[in-house]
């Protein structure tokens, strides 16, 4: 090829790059930087050296529509993946206009198929809290909410919007509502079973409250061993009540109510009170209590009935899983910005592969150490109002020397 022709074709192609990258860098599709590169072809093909000069050029514009129409099926073929799974994708632009939208976010969102590219997000979204999900990605990088956009009749989308590490946001829609629609099956099972279990789990405690009295009453009349059944028959009968009452409880947190009455709480104060409640049942197991406050300790926000909740369950796990003739330690201190309740026992312990899970609903560490007893939701409901005051709880456990269980809330408010 002659020389001249040669630099020509250079700085045509480095002419082209740059148009190229403008084109791409200021968000236009491969069809405006296909116009690039045919506005670059030359105008007059009967220049010396024009034909090869043109044919060269001519070779980029097919290996640009050759990339377009890859990229093309590429799209599609994700889109399709992405409907066979339920999940609808969009793609808006930076200044929130759609670029892609597959078939699920059209059935989703109620619109026409292929009708929402090229509008803008209220246009095609049609739901201005969607909309507030895709600007809070593009400020902060991701966000997340659950919408109902076609009303309570129509689908439950959780959308998930993340900021693109190149250009535009990315949506995520996803149809939950069969998910919650089960979820409150499921919470009204248990809260159903619950109200109609606790009549007459109640009976049964009471009559046997009156016959262990009366036992009582009648002294020798009634033989040691009938008496000891007496007694094993009260305790499981208080078994049953509290995994009605922890069944209950779990169900009402997990579906979203009620919602907490916050309130300047005494978190010593509520560890002294959940102390002296269970002092008659730790001086039955021969369990001795004790309570460890720091003075001048900064309230906590917080509902005091519930954080009172967590230390009585803290508290009685520890009585129950220690030897007679041990002891159980409650207290509180200030921590920095934080007050930290804290419950210690010298009893089993946690062996260091349950700990990671006794928190989760249903698991119990060791059935065959904790006689079978207790649903395995006392430390679920523990954490879940723990987490629902913005704190957090740990374990710290050694097999056959006790267990130290921490709360560690938000420090707020002047001292008591």
């Amino acid at each position: 090829m002659d020389p001249v022709a040669l630099v020509a074709l250079a700085i045509m192609t480095v002419a082209l790059a740059i148009a190229v990258g403008v084109a791409i860098s200021r968000g236009r599709t491969l069809d405006g930087a296909r116009d690039v590169v045919a506005a670059a072809l030359p105008a007059d093909a009967s220049r010396p050296a024009g034909d090869d000069l043109s044919d060269d050029i001519g070779r980029l514009r097919r290996r640009a529509d050759t990339a377009e129409f890859a990229l093309a099926q590429r799209l599609r073929d994700l889109a399709y993946l992405a409907d066979l799974v339920g999940v609808g994708i969009v793609r808006l632009t930076d200044d929130l206009r759609v670029e892609v939208a597959n078939t699920a976010a059209h059935v989703f969102l109620g619109r026409a198929p292929g009708s929402m590219v090229g509008r803008t997000a209220i246009e095609a979204l049609g739901d201005h809290r969607i909309e507030a999900v895709a600007i809070a990605a593009r400020e902060a990088g991701s966000a997340t909410d659950e919408v109902a956009p076609q009303g309570p009749d129509g689908p439950t989308l959780v959308v998930r919007a993340r900021r693109s590490p190149i250009l535009g946001i990315w949506l995520v829609l996803q149809d939950v509502a069969e998910l919650r629609r089960l979820q409150r099956i499921r919470a009204e099972f248990v809260d159903n079973l619950s109200h109609e279990l606790r009549t007459p789990i109640t009976t049964i405690g009471l009559l046997t409250e009156t016959l262990a009295r009366d036992a009582e009453q009648a002294g020798e009349a009634v033989p040691a061993r009938m008496r000891d059944r007496i007694g094993k028959l009260e305790v499981e009968t208080g078994n049953i009540a509290q995994m009605v009452s922890e069944l209950l409880d779990l169900a009402r947190i997990e579906s979203g109510g009620p919602q907490l009455l916050l309130d300047d709480v005494d978190l010593g104060r509520v560890v002294a009170e959940s102390v002296e409640r269970l002092r008659p049942f730790a001086e039955r197991q021969g369990i001795e209590l004790r309570t460890t406050i720091e003075p001048g300790l900064p309230r906590v926000r917080g509902e005091a009935g519930r954080l009172g909740q967590v230390i009585t369950n803290l508290v009685h796990n520890a009585v129950k899983f220690s030897q007679s003739g041990g002891e159980v330690e409650a207290g509180v201190r200030a921590d920095g910005g934080s007050v930290v309740a804290w419950v210690t026992d010298h009893g089993i312990g946690i062996e260091p592969a349950d700990q990671p899970r006794i928190f989760e609903r249903f698991y119990k560490a060791d059935r065959t150490r904790t006689g079978g007893g207790g649903t395995g939701l006392g430390l679920a409901i523990v954490r879940h109002i723990v987490e629902c005051h913005g704190g957090a709880i740990g374990v710290a456990s050694e097999p056959g020397a006790g267990s130290t269980f921490t709360v560690t809330l938000l420090a707020e408010g002047p001292t008591p």
